[in-house]
């Protein structure tokens, strides 16, 4: 017989009574509506939504990139649920216009489903 695997479980759910972000490849919650900043960014592979704070998420190291607004210090994060690439935190930003970001996560739009109460 087939081996079972265990049951995937998340670190952290978000509340139901709010608007979230989850993973499209396996549901863990990623969000709340309420720690949107813009949805005017741009990822490796498309749109992207700028966060200010995300749950169930890894880190990896961070490294510098450079991005269409400068120079960064980024590292990518993943889903800790089924370890896909999402998008990556804003470890540093190097010119003064852009130092908001900083501590700041970005979801690639094609990673992300919306849930519960969405019109």
């Amino acid at each position: 017989p087939a081996a079972r695997l265990p049951p995937r479980t998340f670190h952290s759910y978000l509340p139901r009574s709010h608007r979230t972000y989850s993973c499209v490849h396996c549901r863990a919650h990623l969000a709340r509506h309420e720690e949107l900043i813009s949805k005017s960014f741009q990822g490796s592979h498309g749109r992207a939504y700028l966060f200010n704070s995300v749950v169930n998420v890894g880190c990896g190291p961070a490294e510098q990139r450079l991005l269409l607004t400068g120079l960064h210090s980024v590292a990518d994060i993943f889903c800790q649920s089924c370890k896909t690439t999402l998008g990556w935190k804003y470890e540093q930003a190097f010119e003064s216009s852009q130092k908001y970001k900083e501590g700041k996560f970005i979801i690639e739009m094609s990673h992300m489903v919306k849930e519960n109460g969405w019109d």
